[in-house]
Formats: C-alpha cells, structure tokens, sequence
C-alpha cells in the first residue's frame, strides 16, 4: 500500500512522532501538538467531571442516605430506599409540585412556543420596523428571570399593580389577589414565563426560518398553495432539526423552572415545584440534604427523556 509522510513543521518546538492512520498515511504529530491537544480536550473535560459529572453522581450517592449537610457521609447514614418510599407515599408536596410542572410544560408547549413560532413566522417578512419588533419582542431574554419576577410581582400588586388597576377602571372586577390565590397564582406567574419565553423561542425558530430554500416556498405558490398550506405542508418539515431543538428547549425550560416562583412567595401557597421542593429540603432548617438528592435524581431522570430524545434524533441523522 502506497503510504505518504507528512514532513515535520520546522518551526515546530520539538521532534515529533509519526502515527499512522486509518487509511495507511502517516502525519507527524509534534510533542508539542499533542500537548495542545491535551489542554484542548482535557480542560473542558476536568470541568465537566468536576462541575456537571461529580455534583451529579454525589447527588445519587447522597439520595441513599439520610446525610443533613453536617460532618462526612458515612455507612451510618445509608438508609436504601426509604426517602424515595417517603417521597411516592408520605411527602404530601411530591405529587402536586410534579402537577404543577407538568402544567408549566403544558402550558409552555401549547401556548407559550406556538406564540413565538407564530410572531417568527410574521416577521420573517419584509415589513417595515422588522428589527425594531424583534428587539422589543427578544427585550424580556436579555433579563434574567429574577428580574421578571420582580417586575411582573409588580404587575399583579392587589392595589398598585397595572392589571388590577386597569380591571377596575374598565369593570366593575373587585380587588384580585393573583399572587396570593394558590387556585390562581400558577397561571398568573406562566403569563411572566411565557413573556420571556416566546421571545427566545422566536430569534430561534427566526433564525431556522431564514435558512429555508426559498424556492420552495416559490414551488408550492405555484401549485396553489396558500401561506397556512406552505407553512404547514413545506416550511415546518423541513424545519424539522429546529423543532426538535424547540421541543428540548421548551421542556428543559418547564422542568428547570425555579427563579420566578421562588422571588413571589418562596415557591409555597399553589407554587411547589420539584426544583423548590429540592432547594428547601435541602437548604431549609432541618436540612434534609439526602432528601433533597433525592428530589433531584427524580428531576434529572425526567430531563433525560427529552435529551435522549434529541441526541437519538441527532445521532440518526448523521
């Protein structure tokens, strides 16, 4: 087999090596190089083990345990399974902050993501003052949920608040206390998400929508079709890689929900969600550190069913 060499740089540091590859040429590959490469894959490695692999394989340990934050993890804390038992079957707040994080993905998936499909699909157009409506609609992104908490706490205010104000001004509607109803509060704080939310999901599914071959738009203008019909019948399947990406996001989004919840009224009263759930059990007095992973463990197993999905779906496509 016919084999070629690829000469050493010369103004590399140091002699190198020759590795043969899989189609029987030879690169030199300099010590130097190699050291590059080194620090090239083994930082972001050493920060994934110890920032995202290490947290995480210590919160499944912990969950097994019965540990409150002080003193070191022994065999004396090992208790099996009892706090997932305590979980399923004893801890009252379990199922309803499960409830209510299944209404949060609900609700972002059906009502908040077709908005900011909808407002990407209007002005992927060339109408006047485009820039000026994404700004304004992508505006909410750029600030972080605690400081839409904040702004929409002001909003729902029972006697200072916009929206109560301009229901008595309009209407005969007595005072409504948004935040503090818990039969109401859920859906008032989905209003501040999806504020947010659609936004970010419209500079996505915008950028996706500009990358379409025109032409086929062109094509199905010609056999007749109506802009319901090329939007429905070409552009979203060929959109295909970017709604999956939507779909990961908006469930990523839903089962990591925490900072809005947790500035109105600590996550209590109608806002229990699995995120709050773990933050108090975990940071609360009784600090019920192993209970809370195993809160935790439970969320993560829930986020992995849309990850999987994507990277399946990445995976075939390639």
């Amino acid at each position: 087999m016919a084999t070629s060499i690829t000469p050493a740089r010369e103004d590399s540091p140091e002699a190198g090596e020759l590795v043969a590859t899989t189609k029987g040429r030879y690169n030199v590959l300099t010590r130097y190089d190699r050291r590059v490469l080194m620090l090239m894959v083994g930082i972001p490695l050493l920060l994934d083990i110890v920032f995202i692999w290490w947290p995480t394989l210590s919160s499944i340990l912990l969950s097994f345990t019965n540990y409150n934050g002080v003193g070191e993890v022994g065999w004396n804390n090992f208790i099996g399974l009892k706090n997932y038992q305590f979980m399923f079957s004893g801890y009252t707040l379990f199922w309803p902050a499960f409830l209510h994080n299944v209404i949060w993905l609900a609700w972002l998936a059906f009502i908040a993501t077709p908005l900011g499909i909808l407002f990407a699909v209007l002005l992927d157009r060339d109408i006047r003052g485009v820039g000026f409506y994404q700004s304004v609609f992508f505006l909410p992104v750029v600030l972080s949920l605690v400081i839409v908490g904040f702004i929409w706490e002001l909003q729902f205010s029972p006697t200072e608040g916009f929206i109560n104000n301009v229901l008595q001004r309009t209407s005969s509607t007595n005072i409504i206390d948004w935040l503090g109803n818990p039969r109401i509060n859920l859906y008032a704080i989905l209003i501040a998400a999806t504020w947010r939310h659609v936004g970010y999901i419209m500079v996505i599914y915008l950028a996706g929508l500009k990358s379409v071959d025109p032409t086929l738009r062109e094509a199905a203008k010609v056999d007749g079709a109506n802009e319901i019909q090329i939007f429905f019948r070409v552009v979203f399947p060929v959109m295909a890689p970017i709604n999956i990406v939507v779909v990961v996001i908006t469930s990523i989004e839903a089962l990591r929900a925490f900072d809005i919840a947790f500035i109105i009224n600590q996550g209590k009263n109608g806002l229990e969600l699995l995120s709050i759930l773990i933050t108090n059990n975990s940071i609360s007095e009784a600090s019920l550190v192993g209970f809370g992973s195993a809160i935790a463990v439970i969320l993560l197993l829930i986020s992995l069913v849309p990850i999987v999905i994507f990277l399946s779906r990445v995976m075939r496509t390639r």
